[in-house]
């Protein structure tokens, strides 16, 4: 049952980190998310190229059956985690019971991942649906380049970035990770920035000096 056990042992961990970096302003969820690559982007780009095979068909298929993107990632891993762990400990336990050996590994490793991923899968559904419209909307993250976001947990400073919120052309709310633009240069929580540059999952920004544009993200 050690696979079991460690799975459970890894998702109490998540629990506690995310309990953690909430209290100093920066919680794992958030960080997760903003990590995240733009799937939709990525496929359609992939789609475009000469040599486009059917990975981004696959990629796409299996992120959306779990719906990652849709819901936030921490929650769809600790379900996976505490699925897989609970199915391999109650499982392996009821085969000893049974015939009084445990299964070999590989095989109730297989048989905890049939029940994980279903698990998953209608858990991030079920949320989907609950989770409000406005924050789960797929919007291409290219297009926030431009747009004012706030600052709303953390100090930003370049390596370290801060989390922020933004409404992207649709007037939807976005979560993304900033940093200063500028070398020396911080953000405190509750700064109006302008989103520069994209790098990677992390947006350059600049402070917002424009009163036009103040008030912009509500």
């Amino acid at each position: 049952v050690a696979p079991f056990t460690i799975a459970l042992i890894i998702m109490a961990m998540l629990a506690v980190m995310e309990i953690v970096g909430l209290m100093f302003g920066m919680g794992l969820s958030g960080l997760l998310d903003s990590a995240l690559p733009d799937f939709d982007a990525d496929m359609d780009a992939d789609a475009d190229a000469p040599d486009a095979d059917g990975a981004a068909g696959v990629l796409g298929a299996v992120t959306s059956w779990l719906s990652i993107g849709r819901v936030p990632l921490l929650v769809l891993i600790v379900a996976f985690l505490t699925g897989f762990g609970l199915a391999g400990v109650i499982g392996q336990n009821a085969v000893k019971g049974l015939i009084g050996v445990y299964l070999p590994v590989p095989v109730a490793v297989i048989a905890a991942l049939f029940v994980a991923l279903p698990v998953t899968r209608h858990l991030g559904l079920a949320l989907a649906r609950l989770v409000p419209k406005e924050e789960t909307d797929a919007v291409s993250r290219d297009s926030f380049v431009g747009r004012t976001a706030v600052v709303i947990r953390g100090e930003a400073k370049q390596g370290l970035p801060a989390e922020a919120k933004l409404k992207d052309r649709a007037g939807t709310v976005q979560y993304v990770l900033v940093e200063p633009d500028e070398a020396g240069a911080t953000f405190q929580e509750g700064a109006e920035v302008i989103l520069v540059e994209q790098k990677g999952p992390v947006f350059r920004a600049i402070a917002n000096t424009l009163p036009a544009l103040s008030g912009s993200v509500g």
